[in-house]
C-alpha cells in the first residue's frame, strides 16, 4: 500500500518537556488511522506538526510526498484539519460559514459542493441558523463540512467527538464512513478507545513515545494475557484488595471486575482464595477477549 504520510523520528518539546519524543510510523493512503493516549500524550502536537502549525524540533516528515518543512504551503492545499476547538464564526449561518472556507481555499462555484456536503452532515433544514445556535454536536458536522469543502485528499481530525452526545457521535462516525468509501485518508486522535477499535490501524501514545502501532486486532493479540470478567459483589471493596494483594492488572466497570491474568487456572484459584478471606461473593464469571483499554493498561504499566 501506498504511504501518504511518513514520520522518522519526529521530536519535539515545549522548554524542557518533550512533548513528541523521537517517534515513527506511516499512514497509508485511503485508510482511517487513530493516534490513541490519554491527555498530554502528544497526539495533538503530532497533528499540529504534520498540518504545519508546529514546526518540530528535530526529525522529518512527508505528507502526500511533500517535505514538511520545505513544502508546508503545498501540503495545506491538499489537506482538511478539523482541531479540538469550535472555530468557526458563531455570527454567521452554516451556509455563510461553509462560503467563508470555500473562498479562502479558492473554490469557485461551490454551491453544489456545499449544498452535498450540507446533504451528507444532515444539516440542510438547518442551514440558516447562526453557528452559535447549532449543538455541540451540529457544530462538529459544520466544522467537518467545512473542512471538506476544498476535496482534501487527507483530513486530520483532533479528538473530533470530545464532549458531543452519543447520538451525534454515532452519526459523525457513520459520515466518516462514508468518506473513507471516497477514498480520503482519515487521520485521527481520540481519547475513546471504544472508536479506535473502528480504525483500519491504531497508533497507541503515551508520554511523547509510540508504544504500539497495528491494527487494533493485532495490537489485541499482542497482549499476552487472558482476561477474567467477575461479576462480584461488593465490588469496590473486591477491586481494592486485589489491587493491594496481587500484581494483577485489574480493572472495575460497574458491577464486575476486568483482571489480566497469566495463567489461568493457578491465578483464578488465587483470586478465588482472596475472595474468601475477604467475605466477597463471586456472582458470575467468564474469560473475555482483551480489548485496547486492557492492552493499553499494561503497556502503561510497564
Amino acid at each position: 500500500m501506498e504511504a501518504v504520510i511518513k514520520i522518522n523520528d519526529l521530536k519535539k518539546s515545549y522548554g524542557s518537556v518533550l512533548a513528541v519524543d523521537g517517534v515513527n510510523y506511516h499512514v497509508n493512503r485511503g485508510e482511517m488511522f487513530g493516534l490513541v493516549g490519554p491527555d498530554g500524550a502528544g497526539k495533538t502536537t503530532t497533528i499540529r506538526m504534520l498540518v504545519g502549525l508546529l514546526n518540530p524540533y528535530s526529525g522529518s516528515a512527508e505528507v502526500l510526498g511533500y517535505d514538511l518543512l520545505s513544502q508546508k504551503n503545498l501540503i495545506k492545499d491538499e489537506i482538511g484539519y478539523l482541531s479540538q476547538k469550535f472555530s468557526l464564526y458563531g455570527d454567521l449561518t452554516i451556509d455563510e460559514n461553509i462560503e467563508f472556507f470555500a473562498d479562502i481555499h479558492g473554490v469557485k462555484h461551490f454551491e453544489k459542493r456545499r449544498d452535498e456536503l450540507l446533504e451528507f452532515t444532515r444539516l440542510t433544514p438547518f442551514r440558516d441558523r447562526l453557528a452559535d445556535k447549532l449543538s455541540g454536536g451540529m457544530k462538529q458536522k459544520l466544522a467537518l463540512a467545512c473542512t471538506l469543502i476544498h476535496k482534501p485528499k487527507i483530513i486530520f481530525l483532533d479528538e473530533p467527538t470530545t464532549g458531543v452526545d452519543p447520538v451525534s457521535r454515532r452519526d459523525f462516525w457513520k459520515i466518516l464512513s462514508n468518506l473513507l468509501k471516497e477514498g480520503i485518508t482519515i487521520f485521527m486522535s481520540t481519547p475513546y478507545l471504544d472508536e479506535a477499535e473502528r480504525c483500519n490501524r491504531v497508533a497507541l501514545m503515551d508520554k511523547g513515545k509510540i508504544i504500539s502501532c497495528d491494527t487494533p486486532k493485532n495490537v489485541k493479540e499482542s497482549l499476552n494475557l487472558q482476561v477474567v470478567e467477575i461479576v462480584c459483589t461488593p465490588v469496590r471493596t473486591a477491586y481494592n484488595v486485589i489491587k493491594a494483594t496481587t500484581d494483577f492488572e485489574v480493572q472495575m466497570y460497574g458491577d464486575r471486575l476486568n483482571i489480566a491474568v497469566s495463567e489461568y487456572e493457578k491465578d483464578y484459584a488465587l483470586i478465588k482464595k482472596i475472595f474468601v478471606e475477604n467475605s466477597i461473593m463471586e456472582i458470575d464469571k467468564r474469560i473475555i477477549t482483551p480489548s485496547l483499554e486492557n492492552v493499553f493498561i499494561h503497556y502503561m504499566s510497564k
